[in-house]
This record gives C-alpha cells, sequence and structure tokens, in this order.
C-alpha cells in the first residue's frame, strides 16, 4: 500500500499576548492509500490544527508534510492552493455553500475553477452522477435553505468529491447533524473510502469514529495513542471496543 501523506516532526505555535503557545509537537504520521483514519482528542488538544496543518490550509511552523510525493509545506501558496483545489477535498461541521447558487452548481464549482480538463456539459454530468451517488439528485435545483442538514451535507461530500481528491479531510463533519443525518453522512463517507478514496476526519463521536479503520488520539499536541478497528466486528462491538480503549487514555 502507498503512502499517501507523510508528516515529520510537524509543530504549530502561536503566539498570543506575546505568550508562545504549541498547539502542535513534534507530530509524526503516516497515512495510507486508502485508509480511514479518524483523529480524535480532548477539546483544546489540538485536532483541527492539525488536520489544517497537513491539508495546506494553514501553514505549520516546522516540520515537513509530504503529499503526493511533495512537500506541502514549502511550496508556494499558487502551488499549494491548486493541489488543495485539484487534489484534495474538505467538508466540514458548517456546511459552506453559495447562497446565490443553487445545490447542483455549488457542487460542480470546484470543477468550474479547477484546470482539469473537461467540458462545462462533463462537470455538470460528473456532479450529477455525484448527487444521485448520495441519493440526493431529487434536491440538485434546490436552493441551499430548501434542503434538510442531512442533506446539505451529503451536497458538501459531492463537492468535495467533484474532482476526484487524492483525499478528504473533514473536521466534525457530523457535529451538526441529528443521529439519523448523521448515520446517512457517515455511510456515504464509509461507501467513498471502500471505493478507494483516503478519508481523514477530526470527530469528537466514538459512533462515528468507530467506522473508521484507524483511530489516532491526541492530546496537548501529540499523538499518545492509535487505535485499529476490527472489520470483523458489528458495528455495536467495534464502538465499544473503542470506548474502553478511549477510557483507558482518559476519554
Amino acid at each position: 500500500m502507498a503512502t499517501v501523506m507523510e508528516i515529520t516532526n510537524l509543530c504549530k505555535t502561536y503566539v498570543v499576548d506575546k505568550r508562545q503557545i504549541n498547539v502542535l509537537r513534534n507530530v509524526n504520521l503516516k497515512v495510507e492509500e486508502g485508509e480511514m483514519v479518524a483523529i480524535m482528542g480532548p477539546s483544546g488538544s489540538g485536532k483541527s490544527t492539525l488536520l489544517y496543518s497537513i491539508s495546506g490550509m494553514d501553514r505549520p511552523t516546522s516540520g515537513t508534510v509530504k503529499f503526493d510525493n511533495t512537500d506541502i509545506s514549502k511550496i508556494k501558496e499558487y502551488e499549494l492552493a491548486d493541489i488543495r483545489l485539484d487534489k484534495m477535498g474538505f467538508v466540514f461541521q458548517q456546511m459552506y455553500m453559495m447562497k446565490n447558487l443553487n445545490i447542483l452548481d455549488n457542487v460542480i464549482l470546484p470543477a468550474m475553477e479547477s484546470k482539469k480538463g473537461g467540458s462545462k456539459k462533463d462537470k455538470v454530468q460528473r456532479g450529477e452522477e455525484l448527487l444521485r451517488k448520495l441519493g440526493i439528485i431529487d434536491v440538485a435545483d434546490n436552493d441551499i435553505n430548501e434542503v434538510s442538514g442531512g442533506q446539505l451535507q451529503r451536497a458538501c461530500i459531492a463537492r468535495s468529491m467533484i474532482n476526484s481528491p487524492k483525499i478528504l479531510f473533514a473536521d466534525e463533519p457530523t457535529g451538526a447533524l441529528n443521529r439519523t443525518s448523521s448515520q446517512e453522512v457517515m455511510d456515504e463517507l464509509v461507501k467513498l473510502n471502500k471505493e478507494g478514496t483516503t478519508v481523514m476526519m477530526v470527530t469528537h463521536d466514538s459512533k462515528v469514529a468507530s467506522r473508521c479503520s484507524r483511530v489516532l488520539y491526541i492530546v496537548d499536541g501529540n499523538i499518545k495513542g492509535e487505535y485499529k478497528t476490527d472489520d470483523s466486528l458489528n458495528d455495536k462491538d467495534r464502538e465499544r471496543n473503542l470506548n474502553n480503549w478511549l477510557m483507558d487514555l482518559g476519554w
């Protein structure tokens, strides 16, 4: 299995009121192609900072982030923007969409901005295919305030996949959803992962994390533990075993 991301001695430091705050401290991590990795930890432990630093949304203070054989921590901003657009997908807790565009137009927007080939017709067709795959083709022409939270988050997943990324980053993708919508969204992310998309997500929900293949537990900017879930178990047993491991770490 090929390594899609390799993070070495990653540090992120902020200065607040002349005081240095070390949010990430020498993080070392490898992510293999096709993995589904959850990042968990207490509030303020550095989970989201880690996700943003390795996805190029924020620059690390030091260390290296190799993605697809490129050290993205060292390249120019415009090069990084192209990589984020063409090779990475992003799903957030807050479902950011353009209010003046309908669901389908929001989904195909990154494809229209990309320098990747294909006609507008091809890109619209891919957008429709993704909406169909995610079970929301019937709301393609709706405004973003005319759909449910679960439908909107699935549309965000479709948008994140429009340029066929190598990896999908998700920051609390189910955090703003009720239990039913949360399960629907996780079903879709698991399905995408099984089809070959690498997924890396931050979550505080052990039910969500138990559906990933690997769970990283971060405390005070350091990875303190790593847990591999057992595919042979049912969802309830996977969640129970993960909860036991988390409690042993002080969760």
